[in-house]
């Protein structure tokens, strides 16, 4: 069936293997790589709306696709798709050149269809994007997913659009028009946030490749759940903040997600993916009640995933004892309290002590935590040399604080590339002591076709120059590992290989600082092509070791069996009493499989009366599956392969996948396609609304 919607992902630049660029350690401490192509969350809610509406969309990361192969042809990608509208996220100001680049080819390719932009920085620049002719529609704000299906409904079936809340729009004269920002939840528990619906969408299209949050997500998959948009904290560098929600989409305070919903958000993942979730947002943000009530909700449910919980200020034993007991697979957490210099803190917007971040990091693992992770930055304001450097040091008193088996893992990275626009800093730079060389969209979008990541940073301030931000980063970098080798934490080879890496980045960025003073600008070109090489080896890990990002994760290939019975969950909640999932879900997560699929299958069974059906959809998706992992193999762009030092992988079969699969049928006592097991039926269910052909 036709796609009414495709959802595009751009890189940070457009097309980036095909420029020398030196990236630099702009992406160090993120998953995603320094092409940042990692799409935002509301792709997944955004779809689940617009499905539940009647519409068919589709997800496609052209970012990650032009990372897996130096073959890729995005424009023939595009040109082969066809949509009424081509939604792009401009969400994060990183996105700037490569979102709009992107823009410019489906205008061209498909003049006939509606291209909207959408995001924090669209948001802002609404401007500024409306005017641009590749541009048609901006959809404004943070909850956008009922404005979304509003604007299809009135591009589809008729209408004005001028009834459409939160969109900027031009008409068929080229007037703008812009509605003003006026839907904005003031609570998030409306919004569908299902997996199962990327899922169907994998099946549907059978595109694994586009689908992909981030490169390497189907080896080392991590989601994510949300508590909140919007912020009650107001960090002056944070286009996130209290201040800048206000500033960018109206919202005058933070919208939360129920903790009991938030809880089941986790059920559902774990339904389809034995994965880490990560929770966005402190729990206790709302309150102390409300972290109560969510780690209640999640002993109630039997949450077996592990759990990464984020920490705005310091915690407690109370807190971390509460949080061990209510999530049996464990916990880590993240804590990003930017500089050690208490100054530099308060003036950031965080007031807590040195001495509450020593003592909650000890307290957290004696309480049970996995991993803690804790992140430093330079280019912050009234930071001079000597207190980024000082952050690098505080590091070994925490390491020395903690046992050596406790996985601490302690980062330090530039405030890079940009000021947030819509940021306390952002708006009043002088009252913060910076000097921004970039203020519009298009001047974004210019400094990010420099070659070298410090010639791409948008500000100084009044203690560091941008030669000092990239010159501190490096020194910083060394001092950790330095550290961290002190504290015996890693072996004089891995210190030395860390510190030669670093050394040999900043050695690169020298490099191409004189390699731009050239006058001539072919000789200039020339000579900056004969960086790319290296540029491509020190594509990450430039001041810190990329793996210590990785999560303990199996593959989504391991998780086979999970995705068809959480499908198979996912349309019995549809379709069927509530508790029949629940109570068949808690059954495979307590280990008795048997029972749970027996509970899941007689429920199918009910509902379809136990009559026989054509080619057991069981042994479809058993083929799916290895199918769509094969899709993954083939040429890998060879940036990527720099990223994580992982060589091409050929092609693999995982028959581990089929077997279990096929064992779930025949434990049950019938072999596939007998009359009676309601299994393939229920599937078939499962592969008609993902094909659109089941008639209810």
């Amino acid at each position: 069936m036709k796609t009414e919607i495709v959802f595009l992902h751009a890189p940070s630049v457009y097309d980036f293997r095909k420029k020398p660029i030196f990236y630099g350690p702009v992406s160090d401490v993120i998953p995603s790589s320094p092409v940042f192509e990692m799409y935002p969350v509301g792709f997944m809610t955004i779809s689940s709306e617009l499905e539940a509406a009647g519409f068919r969309t589709r997800i496609v990361n052209i970012a990650v696709r032009m990372l897996q192969s130096d073959s890729f042809d995005a424009e023939e990608c595009i040109r082969k798709l066809h949509a009424d509208v081509f939604a792009i996220d401009l969400h994060w100001m990183p996105h700037a050149h490569g979102a709009l680049e992107l823009a410019k080819i489906v205008k061209r390719l498909h003049p006939e269809s509606k291209v909207e932009f959408g995001g924090l920085t669209s948001s802002y620049f609404k401007d500024e994007l409306i005017r641009r002719p590749e541009v048609d529609l901006v959809m404004c704000g943070d909850t956008t997913e009922v404005p979304t299906v509003k604007m299809m409904e009135v591009l589809q079936r008729g209408g004005d659009l001028s009834e459409v809340p939160n969109l900027v729009w031009k008409d068929s004269e080229g007037k703008v028009h812009d509605n003003g920002v006026s839907h904005s939840l003031e609570s998030l528990d409306s919004i569908r946030f299902d997996y199962g619906t990327m899922i169907r969408g994998v099946l549907r299209n059978m595109d694994i490749k586009g689908a992909l949050p981030w490169y390497g997500w189907d080896r080392l998959p991590l989601t994510s759940v949300f508590t909140v948009r919007g912020c009650s904290i107001n960090c002056a560098e944070c286009g996130g903040s209290h201040y800048a929600n206000g500033t960018v989409v109206c919202r005058r305070k933070p919208a939360f997600r129920s903790p009991e919903r938030l809880a089941q958000d986790i059920e559902s993942i774990q339904s389809y993916l034995d994965t880490p979730v990560f929770i966005v947002g402190d729990l206790r943000q709302a309150g102390r009640d409300y972290a109560t009530r969510f780690l209640r909700e999640c002993r109630e449910i039997g949450i077996r995933n592990h759990v990464v919980i984020e920490l705005f200020n310091g915690a407690g034993p109370d807190y971390f004892t509460e949080i061990d007991r209510s999530l049996e697979a464990g916990w880590s957490i993240e804590f990003s309290p930017d500089s050690h210099d208490e100054a530099v803190r308060s003036a950031l917007g965080k007031g807590y002590t040195n001495e509450a971040i020593e003592r909650t990091v000890p307290t957290a693992f004696e309480c049970g935590c996995s991993r803690f992770d804790l992140f430093y930055m330079n280019g912050l304001p009234f930071q001079d040399r000597e207190s980024a450097m000082n952050s690098a040091r505080a590091s070994k008193k925490l390491w020395d604080s903690v046992r050596p088996e406790d996985n601490l893992f302690i980062y330090n990275a530039p405030f890079a590339p940009f000021v947030d626009p819509g940021s306390r800093i952002f708006e009043h730079p002088d009252e913060w002591g910076y000097t921004l060389r970039a203020h519009t969209l298009e001047d974004h979008r210019r400094l990010l076709d420099n070659p070298s990541w410090k010639h791409v940073l948008s500000y100084e301030t009044k203690w560091m120059t941008r030669d000092d931000v990239a010159e501190i980063s490096y020194d910083a970098a060394n001092e950790l590992a330095r550290c961290e080798h002190e504290a015996g934490r890693t072996s004089k080879e891995v210190y030395d290989d860390r510190v030669d890496r670093t050394e040999k980045a900043r050695s690169l960025m020298h490099r191409i600082d004189e390699i731009m003073l050239i006058p001539d600008q072919g000789e200039r070109d020339a000579k900056l092509w004969e960086t790319k090489e290296e540029g491509i080896r020190m594509m990450n890990s430039t001041i810190a070791n990329k793996k210590d990002l990785d999560w303990d994760a199996g593959s989504i290939w391991s998780n086979g069996p999970r995705v068809v019975m959480g499908l198979a969950k996912s349309f019995l909640r549809r379709r069927s009493p509530a508790h029949l999932p629940r109570l068949g879900y808690r059954r495979i997560h307590r280990g008795d499989h048997r029972g749970a699929e027996s509970h899941v299958l007689r429920g199918a069974d009910a509902l379809d009366g136990g009559a026989a059906g054509g080619a057991d959809l069981v042994l479809q998706l058993v083929r799916v599956l290895p199918g769509l992992e094969n899709h993954l193999g083939g040429p890998q762009h060879r940036l990527r392969g720099q990223c994580y030092g992982v060589p091409p992988r050929d092609a693999v079969e995982h028959a581990s996948v089929g077997h279990r699969v096929y064992h779930l049928i025949y434990e049950r006592g019938g072999a596939p396609g007998e009359a009676g097991d309601g299994v393939h039926l229920l599937l078939g269910h499962l592969h008609g609304e993902a094909h659109g052909t089941q008639d209810g």
